[in-house]
C-alpha cells in the first residue's frame, strides 16, 4: 500500500493562510520574497486574495512549506498531485522543479491569467449532475462556458463568462437538476480561453530546469503518471488550459495501491472528493490533525511495504 499527497487548486485558499505555515516556513518564506521582489507575507491579506496572483503564489507557498514539514518528520509519499495551481508544489515537492522557479513560473502564470480576464468570467461547481447532463445544459445555453473540472462522479465545474454560467445555473434549476455554486475563482481555468497565456507561460518553461520526478508524479489533467522532464514541462505550462480530470487521478491512484490520501493545508476539499475512492483506504486532511498522528499514518504505509 502508498501514500499520496494531494495539493488543492485555487478555491482553497484562507485569509491571513502565509502566517499558519508550520515551524521552519521563515527561510521558504525569505527565499520566496527574494524571488518576488516583495515581501510574500502580504500576499495572503483580504485585499490581496482577491488577485489571481497573490491566490496562486500563496497555495504554492503553502504546499511546499506544509510538504517539506511532513517530509522532514516522516517518511516521504509515494505519490504527488495537484488540483490546477496544486501542480506546481507537487512537482517542487517531488523535486522536478526548483522552488525559486516554482515562485517565478506561478506569478507569471497568476498575472496572465489574470490579465486575460480581469473580470466577467469565472468558475461555477454543479453538484448532482453527470457529464451527459452538463454537457447538454452547456449545448442549450451556448456561449463562452465549457467543461472545466471532473472533481468527482457527482460535482462537475463549468467555466466561462459570468452571463453564460448563470445561465446554465437557470436552466438547471427550471429542470429541476443539480446545485449551483459559484466559486472563488476569478478567471476562466481549464478551458479553451486560456489557450493563450499557457502559450506564453510554456515560452517561460523554455528555460526552467527540470528534473525527472523522485516521487511518483500523477498529471491531474491526464491522470496519469509523468516521469519525462519534457511531458512534464508541458503538463505544467498547458494545466491551465486543460480540463482537470481529478475523479481519474484518484481512482488511478488508487488503482495503483494508494490507500493514504492527505491532503496539504489550506482546507479539505480535496478530502470530501477523495473519500468515495478511497473507501478502503485512509483519507486524512492535514490541516487540524495531529503531527504525531500525520507521522504513525505514514510510517505504517512504509511498514505495510516492506
Amino acid at each position: 500500500m502508498s501514500s499520496l499527497f494531494a495539493f488543492p487548486g485555487q478555491g482553497a485558499q484562507q485569509v491571513g493562510m502565509l502566517h499558519r505555515l508550520p515551524d521552519g516556513a521563515g527561510q521558504l518564506l525569505e527565499e520566496a520574497s527574494d524571488t518576488l521582489g516583495q515581501s510574500a507575507l502580504g500576499l495572503d491579506s483580504q485585499e490581496a486574495l482577491q488577485g489571481t496572483r497573490a491566490v496562486q503564489l500563496c497555495l504554492l507557498l503553502s504546499g511546499v512549506a506544509w510538504a517539506r514539514w511532513l517530509m522532514q518528520r516522516s517518511p516521504a509519499p509515494d505519490y504527488v498531485a495537484g488540483l490546477s495551481i496544486g501542480a506546481y508544489p507537487a512537482a517542487v515537492a517531488a523535486g522536478a522543479l526548483g522552488f525559486a522557479d516554482a515562485v517565478r513560473l506561478v506569478a507569471l502564470r497568476g498575472e496572465l491569467m489574470q490579465c486575460a480576464y480581469p473580470h466577467g468570467y469565472g468558475m461555477t461547481a454543479l453538484s448532482g449532475l453527470d457529464l451527459a447532463s452538463v454537457e447538454r445544459l452547456l449545448r442549450a445555453v451556448g456561449g463562452e462556458v465549457y467543461v472545466a473540472n471532473l472533481n468527482s462522479e457527482n460535482q462537475i465545474v463549468i467555466a466561462g463568462s459570468e452571463a453564460a454560467m448563470a445561465a446554465v445555473a437557470r436552466r438547471a434549476r427550471s429542470l429541476g437538476q443539480g446545485v449551483a455554486r459559484r466559486l472563488a475563482v476569478s478567471v476562466p481555468s481549464h478551458c479553451p480561453l486560456l489557450a493563450g497565456p499557457a502559450a506564453e507561460l510554456a515560452k517561460a518553461f523554455a528555460t526552467v530546469e527540470l528534473r525527472r520526478p523522485a516521487i511518483t508524479y500523477l498529471s491531474g489533467s491526464s491522470a496519469r503518471p509523468i516521469f519525462d522532464t519534457q511531458r512534464l514541462r508541458d503538463d505544467l505550462a498547458g494545466n491551465m488550459a486543460q480540463v482537470v480530470d481529478w475523479r481519474a487521478t484518484l481512482r488511478n491512484a488508487y488503482e495503483r495501491g494508494v490507500r493514504l490520501h492527505l491532503e496539504i493545508p489550506p482546507g479539505s476539499v480535496l478530502s470530501g472528493l477523495a473519500r468515495p475512492v478511497f473507501e478502503q483506504g485512509r483519507v486524512v486532511s492535514v490541516e487540524g490533525t495531529r503531527p504525531d498522528t500525520l507521522d504513525a499514518l505514514l510510517r505504517q504505509e512504509v511498514a505495510q511495504n516492506r
